[in-house]
């Protein structure tokens, strides 16, 4: 039985490059970099060039900071904790704007900071799940302290104008903040083109290894801080910094970006290729836009036959896909992007996304488009509500 991983936007293998690249951190070169002997200052080179990476990777400026921690979801924790302490709690901006349809991470803390007293309006999504600028508009105020945007939906895969976005909230003089997991090494990320005073990525959503983020701090920008220590990472993030894992991701950053003209050729090719197939599949649909999204998300909503049904056909079949975020995946309510652009309740629970990589291979794809036909054909012929509808 063949085995065929999409599920890309949960997590991606460590390029094998950055595995090579590690090797020598973990036992040969082990020193804590912040010793003053040989062990430690032997690792500080290749830290320093790691760092180089990733400030090129999104193209700061030497100015900014950019701040390595465990994933992004400390990174979003960071920003929306980090303004609350230092800015909501002492002055009249207590408001935070966000949207529906963010990461777990961010759903959950603002839910933590309404219970702290900090005015949280989220916004609703259109029906290509993605929201307008003129209700960012009409949301943002002078009582504003931050406006919290994803560039790339974990789900859909759709881009978010999140230019537009931060200039909205700029004008209002509030901060801005994306969350730009899902689009590393699959879009240009370019914070000078994107004015965003904070953004938060993780390492293994680009074939770095997990474990490993960071946080963007536009200079200007208030330095927020969430984990209190030692003066690693100037001061903003305590904690010995995990050498192998940010060479890693240092490497994969740079791969990933000498990459994107290939994730939008013929990773887009792979994904439209399987797209279509599943489109021609009746009662399907795709969320989306397809030249609205990253080139390698599919979200399709299988009517008549529950996401969690067919995730375990496929599973069967060596196929891993999923029915939404990873981080939320044991939760079995409908899916929150269906629900967010109105689709109806028995619908909401038939969503499977299905993710690609540079990896993704045309015999992997061609597979797929055997498998899945056959297991939503055979699922359908036991869903009475199916029937139902189609009598």
């Amino acid at each position: 039985m063949q085995r065929v991983y999409l599920d890309n936007n949960a997590t991606t293998m460590v390029d094998p490059k950055v595995t090579e690249a590690m090797e020598p951190f973990w036992s040969e070169k082990y020193g804590n970099p912040n010793s003053l002997h040989q062990f430690g200052a032997e690792l500080r080179g290749s830290l320093r060039d790691a760092l180089d990476r990733l400030y090129a990777g999104i193209n700061a400026s030497d100015e900014d900071d950019l701040i390595v921690n465990g994933c992004a979801s400390e990174g979003n924790n960071t920003v929306l904790q980090g303004i609350y302490y230092d800015t909501i709690r002492h002055s009249a901006r207590d408001h935070i704007v966000t949207t529906r349809v963010e990461h777990p991470s961010m759903r959950a803390a603002c839910r933590f900071l309404e219970s702290l007293g900090v005015k949280v309006t989220y916004l609703n999504v259109n029906e290509q799940g993605v929201v307008s600028l003129e209700s960012v508009k009409e949301a943002v105020g002078d009582n504003t302290a931050l406006v919290s945007v994803m560039w790339a939906n974990n789900e859909t895969g759709m881009v978010f104008p999140i230019k537009e976005i931060a200039q909205i909230a700029h004008e209002k003089g509030a901060l801005f903040h994306t969350d730009a997991v899902q689009a590393i090494g699959k879009i240009k990320v370019d914070v000078r083109d994107v004015e965003a005073d904070y953004l938060t990525f993780s390492g293994h959503k680009f074939h770095a290894p997990k474990g490993i983020g960071a946080l963007y701090i536009r200079s200007g920008a208030p330095k927020v801080k969430l984990i209190y220590g030692g003066e690693h990472m100037g001061g903003l993030r305590a904690g010995t910094v995990n050498a192998p894992l940010m060479i890693g991701m240092g490497l994969a950053m740079r791969l990933a970006n000498e990459a994107l003209d290939y994730e939008s050729t013929t990773v887009r090719r792979l994904k439209d290729k399987l797209e279509d197939a599943l489109l021609a599949i009746p009662d399907t649909l795709v969320v989306g836009d397809r030249e609205r999204r990253v080139p390698n998300t599919i979200l399709a909503s299988v009517r008549g036959v529950e996401g969690e049904s067919l995730l375990w056909d496929l599973n069967k079949n060596g196929i891993a896909a999923s029915t939404g975020s990873a981080c939320a995946s044991e939760d079995l309510e409908a899916n929150p992007i269906l629900t967010a652009i109105g689709s109806d309740k028995e619908l909401a629970h038939t969503a499977v996304r299905l993710s690609l990589s540079r990896f993704t291979t045309e015999e992997e794809i061609d597979y797929a488009i055997q498998v899945i036909p056959r297991a939503i054909e055979r699922l359908r012929d036991i869903s009475i509500s199916y029937a139902r509808e189609r009598k």
